[in-house]
Parts: structure tokens; sequence; C-alpha cells
């Protein structure tokens, strides 16, 4: 059955009808309320399921609120909440990006490999802490002991000195161990009674293996390969020479030097 007109209540054909504004027209009777011109389905505006012009649209009018006191008040309120609001926000959004990622299935994949390669990172921390250096960082830890032991050129030999050699008094005088790095112990000094002295005459000669700094007033420095002339024995640990080189005299440790 066929509907009727909005405007003119007459029978409405399928050829001429036009649905717009929830009602049926002609289309002729699809025309604007006030200057009459002809409408179609993309000239017109509807108001109160009415149409109309672009021209003669009815413009909805504002009605004018004073200033009063408390609309004062409730507009400042508003601003107020308005700013806290803001603060919040701000506070709860400092530090993170603005940018929005999609949680896309790569970006998913990537993220759960990097959580299990931190974790990986961590048990292996976690068990290298628990099982101590493996062999590889031992052996590394050693070598570099060992190259700093060079410097000193200290032999295992001078850590094992007569109970009645006097140690010099001079606090830079220090022995090192190969197999430990305290290289800040110090013997203890002997009784003043075991006073070492210089024997006289001539004796023989010997090669330093390893450089030596005097500690004390009457020891004499060498450097690994000097020629000691004039030698004498004093004790097991400790003799009395002249250097070729320099020509400096005075006592040496024994265990520095070898029989030419």
């Amino acid at each position: 059955m066929n509907p009727n007109c909005a405007r003119c209540g007459k029978i409405v054909y399928p050829t001429e009808k036009v649905n717009c504004l929830d009602k049926f027209w002609h289309k002729a009777c699809f025309h604007c309320e006030t200057c009459k011109m002809t409408l179609n389905m993309k000239n017109y505006k509807g108001y109160e399921k009415k149409p109309y012009c672009n021209a003669h649209y009815p413009k909805q009018s504002f009605t004018m609120v004073a200033d009063t006191p408390e609309n004062l008040r409730l507009k400042q309120q508003s601003e107020l909440q308005s700013q806290i609001r803001y603060k919040e926000e701000f506070e709860k959004n400092k530090g993170k990006g603005f940018s929005v990622v999609a949680d896309t299935p790569e970006l998913q994949r990537i993220k759960k490999t990097q959580d299990q390669i931190s974790n990986i990172k961590y048990h292996e921390e976690f068990e290298r802490s628990r099982m101590g250096p493996s062999p590889s960082e031992g052996a590394e830890l050693e070598r570099r002991n060992s190259q700093e032991s060079t410097n000193y050129r200290r032999p295992a030999e001078q850590q094992q000195q007569p109970s009645h050699h006097i140690q010099p008094s001079n606090p830079g005088y220090q022995q090192q161990q190969p197999s430990s790095q305290s290289y800040g112990y110090k013997e203890p000094a002997a009784p003043a009674s075991t006073q070492r002295n210089a024997p006289s005459g001539g004796g023989k000669r010997f090669r330093a293996v390893y450089d030596y700094n005097a500690a004390d007033e009457d020891e004499v420095s060498f450097q690994d390969g000097d020629t000691i002339i004039n030698v004498q024995q004093i004790d097991d640990g400790w003799m009395y020479g002249t250097v070729e080189r320099t020509g400096d005299t005075g006592m040496l440790p024994a265990n520095y030097v070898e029989a030419i």
C-alpha cells in the first residue's frame, strides 16, 4: 500500500516518492517551509522534522545569564576542578610516551623474546655468583696476577729469610709473594744485636738475575744482568759486594744473584 504525502496528503507513488525526516513526500511537495524552494536530499536541512533551505534554516538563540555571585562561584569551582583533573592526569602520564603503539603480534613476539633474554641473563649471573669464577675467568685472573708480579721481580725465596737477618726499616720496602697479592707484607725487624757487619777482603764474582732497589743506606741497587765483584758471604740470605757498573759497594740479597 502506498503512503500519503506529508504535505498534501495525497498518495505517493514509488516513481515520485521522497523518504526523508521519517516521512514520505512528493518531489514537488518537498520544498522549504519559508520560501517554497524545491529541495533534494543534498541541500535540505531538517528542523523539527520539517525541510528548510540553507538561507531560512532557523537559528537557535542563546539565553543570556547574568554574572551573579552564585554563578561566579560555580564558574570558579569548575575551573578548579578542571585544573585538579589536569594535574592528576599529568602526574599519571609523567614519564610515559604519548605516542600510541599498536600491540601487534610482531611487537608481542619481540617483547616476549626480550623478557626471555633478560631472564636467561639473570639466571646466568646468579649461577656464576653462586658457583664462583669459571676456569677461564680464574686463568685470566692468574695471568693478570703474574703480569703484576713481574713489575716487582721478587722471587719466592725472599719470603724465607733467616731469623737473625735485619729487615730494612724503610717503609717503602715490601715483599712480593708470587702466589698472592699481599704486596704490603713486611717482615718484623730483628734485634739490634744481630746487625750485619761488612767483611773485608776480596771475593767471588756474581751476576744479578733480578732487579733490586736498595731499601737501606748500607745496601746497593742493581739491575738484571749486572756483575757483582768482590762478593763476600755474610750469612745464608745476604752478601757484601761491589756493583761493577756503578761502583757502589754494600750489602745485597743472596737470592737475587748467581755465581759466574
